[in-house]
């Protein structure tokens, strides 16, 4: 009796005294008869079960051949129907701007009218997530044909279920939805997802501190750096409409066809449609916004940071820098792609300065210079937070103007709205 007993091995002589206390008289690694018997009567129930099964089955493909063939294709054989992904939304620069948790409500109605196999919900903030599916009802004791979960405030427990669905391997990709900052409270189940392969799909949204005057309990600022740590989780932070569409199309097949996790980060604020952002520019993990042969400098955004680096760009622009802005929805995905793309993308001989609304640390892998916050937020207008602490194009300009004259490093922090 000795708390050495929950990380110490017991020993031959306890192992021996355990089981004479249990009455179990076999001795270590014997398996008795009676085990093998009663496992062999549940093979045989089983069989019968099958081939019961396999009748009803049979008698379903006859009767309702549609539904039985998209049964088959979702939860049989676990596959995506061809062109499923035409129906996400496409956009261009003239369309009108929007916050990307509105677009993520395009792309999850979208989706839900094409997959039946797509269900999930919020906790308890589906008005401000955008995640109820319109097609559908709410998921409840007697409606089970329904796909909208209400989880309740319990956000552990919602990712713990979303988890069960996607490992259940029935075919089902699950998706869930919270704040970004309330992440933390489920950070137990979206670690798990990653380390037993469950294809869970996280939406949050309010991803920065332009989330505004709830301050800085409900601002994110270590979030996504913490979560990009996470083995085996691919963490989305799209730009403009396409990018979220493009991170739909990412995060879906990834759920279905490898049964992988993706974290994804929405704006609460409404952000313009970018040059050359696509659902295909996506699956690269980043991509030139602004194209540049041989550029001076590289500006590197993240979500709403992207279309400031574009704004940035212009000014130096006219002082005679050449700039390249890359928008990198995803560090993981373009970590994966082949050398000689990160390469031409990211040149080594070139400078680059790293713009998110996030802790610069870990940016050291793609940038020389970083412009982020290491600071806890503030309670204000979103507007007036992204501005004060630095989100803005003149300190872009001038932190790049920085980096182009050689600094390194860290450039600005958000310090600079704590004076």
């Amino acid at each position: 009796d000795s708390h050495d007993a929950h990380g110490a091995p017991l020993g031959a002589e306890e192992g021996e005294a355990t089981r004479k206390q249990l009455g179990w008289k076999y001795g270590e690694f014997e398996v008795p008869q009676q085990v093998y018997d009663t496992f062999r009567k549940h093979a045989a129930a089983g069989a019968a079960k099958q081939a019961e099964w396999n009748k009803t089955w049979a008698a379903y493909q006859e009767k309702e051949p549609e539904l039985a063939a998209q049964f088959k294709r979702a939860v049989l054989d676990r596959q995506l129907p061809d062109g499923w992904a035409d129906a996400l939304p496409k956009l261009t620069p003239d369309d009108k701007g929007k916050a990307t948790r509105l677009h993520s409500q395009d792309c999850i109605n979208a989706i839900a009218s094409t997959l039946p196999e797509f269900i999930g919900g919020s906790a308890d903030l589906a008005p401000s997530n955008m995640t109820l599916m319109k097609c559908t009802g709410d998921f409840l004791k007697g409606s089970y044909s329904e796909r909208n979960m209400r989880f309740g405030i319990r956000e552990f427990g919602m990712g713990a279920v979303a988890n069960a669905i996607s490992l259940d391997k029935t075919g089902l990709i699950p998706y869930c939805a919270t704040f970004t900052i309330f992440s933390d409270y489920m950070r137990g189940a979206i670690r798990i997802a990653a380390l037993s392969q469950a294809g869970t799909i996280f939406v949050t949204t309010h991803d920065s501190i332009a989330v505004g005057e709830d301050g800085p309990t409900h601002q994110p600022i270590e979030t996504l750096p913490s979560l990009r740590l996470i083995p085996d989780l691919t963490v989305m932070r799209p730009a403009d409409g396409n990018e979220t569409a493009g991170a739909y199309k990412y995060a879906v097949e990834r759920s279905k066809l490898h049964s992988r996790p993706t974290f994804m980060a929405f704006s609460r604020q409404a952000l313009p449609n970018l040059p050359n952002s696509s659902i295909e520019n996506v699956q690269k993990g980043a991509y030139e916004v602004v194209e540049c042969a041989n550029p001076t400098l590289i500006l590197i955004g993240t979500g709403s940071e992207v279309s400031i680096c574009v704004d940035a760009a212009k000014e130096l622009e006219s002082t005679g820098a050449k700039v390249r802005v890359v928008s990198m929805p995803s560090c993981e995905v373009f970590r994966d792609q082949p050398a000689t793309y990160k390469d031409a993308l990211l040149p080594k001989d070139v400078p680059k300065m790293s713009v998110e609304a996030a802790c610069t640390s870990g940016w050291g892998e793609f940038a020389d210079a970083y412009v982020g916050i290491d600071v806890f937020g503030a309670s204000a207008p979103g507007d007036t937070c992204m501005d004060k602490f630095g989100f803005n194009v003149p300190n872009v300009v001038s932190c790049a103007s920085r980096c182009l004259a050689g600094e390194r490093g860290v450039l600005s922090n958000g310090s600079q709205a704590k004076h």
